[in-house]
């Protein structure tokens, strides 16, 4: 029979418990107030200091936000811009960190050379006149190119693909096949763990990013959602969004209950796409933890 517990244990284990649910109410409870701030009427949320639950739920904020021809358009841009660039940087990545793998001459002196420039980069200002000098100023590219691979993923990439047993590759070899064969038919076959976390990583990154929009586009028409959230959220220039809409509505949202739809709206993609990455992502986010 197994030995009960002691009291002490019991303890310990309810004190966690509790402690652990209260740090996640904690975090659960901006979005939370988010949630309920962007239903709630004008008249209650200028009347109520801290709003917890309406007393009258209403769409105005939403209907604002997506009958805003600005706002429609930044939500399209970024999805485009996070599909192509995450695309882009898994396979720089998955190609720069299977080439750093092979066991080729010198490869010590590559690694520490295309490690050493990644992870200690040139700065903002070097990288402004690289992204200007090569006629990316201004283009959806600027926001992919210039930060396409990571170094921390380049790293763990390149280690999980030196795990990979080396018969397979050997056999391949022996069949005639070159290294573009073997990439493509066994060592990326094998990766989907891989390729599922460093795909999710890249896609947050992306989509979250703002600064970049901000400092390499000036044409309102390709801001991402991140740069027009900031506009309403941080400037509260409402104007932003259509003024036919605001003049269509006889008592406009607030600017407040406006950004906390907007977040929601921009949030809801992103959590979309976990559930269909969380097979290979709770795989993929073990990487180099554990060697059989």
């Amino acid at each position: 029979m197994l030995n009960s517990r002691k009291p002490s244990e019991k303890i310990v284990d309810m004190t966690n418990v509790i402690l652990l649910a209260l740090i996640a109410l904690t975090m659960l409870f901006p979005f939370y107030y988010m949630f309920v701030v962007s239903f709630a009427t004008y008249e209650e949320f200028v009347k109520t200091d801290l709003l917890l639950f309406p007393k009258t739920w209403v769409l105005d904020a939403y209907e604002y936000i997506l009958g805003s021809k600005e706002f429609i358009r930044s939500l399209g841009v970024t999805i485009y811009v996070t599909v192509v660039g995450t695309l882009v940087s898994l396979m720089l990545t998955a190609m720069m960190a299977y080439a750093l793998s092979r066991n080729i001459l010198g490869q010590k002196f590559y690694v520490f050379l295309v490690l050493f420039t990644f992870v200690f980069g040139a700065g903002m200002i070097p990288t402004y006149m690289i992204v200007q000098a090569t006629g990316l100023m201004d283009s959806l590219w600027a926001l992919i190119i210039p930060g396409a691979i990571s170094s921390f993923n380049l790293i763990v990439m390149r280690q999980f693909f030196m795990g990979l047993p080396m018969d397979l590759t050997e056999a391949a070899i022996i069949d005639g096949a070159n290294d573009l064969q073997i990439f493509s038919k066994i060592i990326l076959p094998l990766s989907k763990p891989a390729l599922a976390a460093f795909g999710l990583f890249y896609a947050v990154g992306i989509w979250n990013s703002y600064f970049t929009a901000l400092l390499y586009l000036s044409d309102p028409a390709k801001w991402t959602v991140q740069v027009v959230l900031r506009q309403i959220v941080i400037l509260n220039q409402g104007n932003l969004l259509d003024a036919g809409m605001q003049a269509g509505m006889d008592n406009p949202p607030p600017a407040e209950t406006v950004g906390m739809a907007a977040i929601l709206i921009a949030t809801i993609p992103i959590l979309i796409v976990y559930p269909f990455l969380q097979k290979h992502f709770a795989k993929g986010v073990m990487l180099g933890s554990v060697k059989e």
